[in-house]
């Protein structure tokens, strides 16, 4: 079990050659469930647009959204590190704008941190949030607020330009004082090369094996979401079957009146219940 996982400890585990296992919650249960078993750190995804709210994409979410999860997460965990993450325009359009917003997931939403996505081009505004005395993790390759840009969910980095851009992106956030980096969708070579450039840990999504840590959407691993598991992924559990039979059954029970049973239902006593059956005869 670990106790407290800070920014720090995070770093040191880098040192310390100990991989960092990293996943999504959206709701108190489920971030319960993952800080008794002992993950090092909770991501308050944005793509809680998709596994949540029902939306296409991530660009829907507002700070709103993100706050009320990232409350609920947050009453759910005693140990691990929470990261809430900072969603489309709640820091893009100023420095100021990134600073009150990440303040918020601090101080309303309990987080101990933010998510920012972008390398040399958002610089100038990490280093606000920074200066703020608000831990920052990184994000760089696939950053999911500029699918339209980027023409989609495509592994970046493919080419050798692109590549150094990642890794140039990686080293321009070290400096500027973020504690780790997300790697999304980077071919494992590149996603090898920028871990070993750097000192603080990347924690991959699609990256390869060769990050310091991983992190996953915990309703994927779990097999909560439709469609065959993405490459980059993997499935423990299948859920989904478990949860469809539970349905199905609860409402052929109803259906059949075969729940709720007495077993299932409260009594009165028979004086109080006479009491009241002859009320209403005298009423009637």
């Amino acid at each position: 079990m670990n106790l407290h996982v800070t920014v720090t400890k995070l770093q040191a585990y880098k040192r310390d050659k100990r991989k960092i296992a990293a996943l999504t919650a959206y709701d108190c249960p489920m971030a319960a469930l993952l800080d008794e078993q002992g993950i090092d750190m909770v991501l308050v995804g944005d793509s809680l647009a998709q596994t949540v709210l029902g939306y296409k994409d991530t660009i829907q979410v507002t700070m709103e959204d993100m706050i009320h999860h990232t409350k609920a997460v947050s009453r759910g965990i005693q140990n691990a590190l929470v990261i809430g993450d900072m969603p489309f325009m709640s820091y893009q359009a100023s420095p100021t704008d990134a600073i009150k917003n990440a303040g918020r997931f601090l101080q309303e939403g309990g987080a101990h941190g933010v998510k920012i996505e972008g390398g040399k081009d958002r610089i100038r505004t990490i280093a606000a949030v920074l200066d703020a005395g608000i831990p920052v993790l990184g994000h760089l390759g696939l950053t999911p607020q500029s699918l339209y840009q980027m023409g989609g969910y495509k592994v970046q980095g493919k080419t050798s330009d692109k590549a150094q851009k990642i890794l140039e992106d990686a080293l321009a956030l070290e400096q500027a004082g973020v504690f780790a980096v997300v790697l999304e969708l980077v071919p494992y070579a590149i996603a090898k090369v920028i871990s070993g450039q750097l000192t603080i840990p990347t924690i991959g999504i699609g990256s390869g094996p060769y990050c310091d840590g991983q992190i996953l959407v915990v309703n994927d691993i779990l097999g909560m979401t439709s469609g065959k598991p993405k490459k980059h992924s993997k499935q423990y559990a299948n859920l989904k079957p478990i949860l469809d039979k539970a349905v199905q059954e609860y409402i052929l029970d109803v259906q059949k009146g075969q729940f709720p049973s007495l077993d299932n239902a409260f009594e009165i006593d028979e004086e109080e219940l006479k009491e009241f059956i002859d009320s209403i005869k005298k009423e009637s």
